[in-house]
C-alpha cells in the first residue's frame, strides 16, 4: 500500500487530476470519519476534511516516502479538528445545541450506553480522546497512531488506557455497568 500511495503522490506533484482524485477517494472516508468521531458536528466535520485535503496537498511535496503516508494523513487531521474546535470554543454558534432540545428516551439500552460513551469522550482531554477514536473508532494500529501524533507507542498505549478508565469510570458512576463488568484485570 505505501509503494501505491508514493505512486499517487508523485503523480498528484506532478498535477496528475485523476492521481488527486484518487488520493482523495482512497482517504476521503478515514478523513471524514475521524473528523466526525472528533468534531461530532457533521457541518464541521465535512469544513475540516475539506481543510485536511487541501493541507495534505500543499504539503504533498514534504512528505516522507520512507513513511507510511496515511497516519501522515490522519495526522493533519487531527491538528485541523483541534484547531477547529479552539476556534469554535472562543465563538459558540446556537445551532450546536439544537441536537440538545429534543430529549427522546432511547429505545433501548445499547443507545443510551452508545449516549454515555459519547458523553465520556467528550469529557476526555483531546490527546485521550483523539487516540481512543483513532483506536477503537477508526482501527488503526498503536504504530499508526504514533506516526499520526507524533508520540511514541508508549505514549499511545498510556493515553489509550487513562481514556478507558475514565469512560469505564463514568459508565460505573451512571449505573450502565455492574461491579464484575467494570472490574479491571
Amino acid at each position: 500500500m505505501s509503494a501505491e500511495d508514493a505512486i499517487l503522490v508523485r503523480r498528484c506533484l506532478k498535477g496528475d487530476e485523476a492521481a488527486i482524485q484518487g488520493l482523495v477517494e482512497r482517504y476521503q472516508s478515514d478523513v471524514f470519519g475521524l473528523c466526525m468521531r472528533l468534531l461530532h458536528h457533521r457541518q464541521d466535520a465535512e469544513d475540516v476534511a475539506q481543510e485536511v485535503f487541501l493541507r495534505v496537498f500543499r504539503s504533498l511535496n514534504r512528505w516522507d516516502a520512507s513513511r507510511p503516508f496515511k497516519p501522515w494523513v490522519m495526522g493533519i487531521t487531527v491538528n485541523r479538528c483541534r484547531t477547529w474546535l479552539t476556534q469554535r470554543a472562543k465563538r459558540p454558534e446556537l445551532v450546536d445545541y439544537l441536537h440538545e432540545t429534543a430529549s427522546t428516551r432511547p429505545a433501548d439500552d445499547s443507545k443510551e450506553l452508545v449516549q454515555e460513551i459519547q458523553a465520556a469522550l467528550h469529557e476526555l482531554r483531546w490527546e485521550y480522546r483523539s487516540v481512543f477514536v483513532m483506536y477503537h473508532e477508526r482501527g488503526l494500529p498503536y504504530e499508526d497512531i504514533a506516526d499520526a501524533i507524533e508520540k511514541p507507542v508508549g505514549t499511545v498505549k498510556t493515553w489509550l488506557h487513562r481514556a478507558r478508565l475514565v469512560v469505564l469510570e463514568r459508565l460505573r458512576r451512571r449505573g450502565m455497568l455492574s461491579e464484575v463488568e467494570h472490574e479491571l484485570p
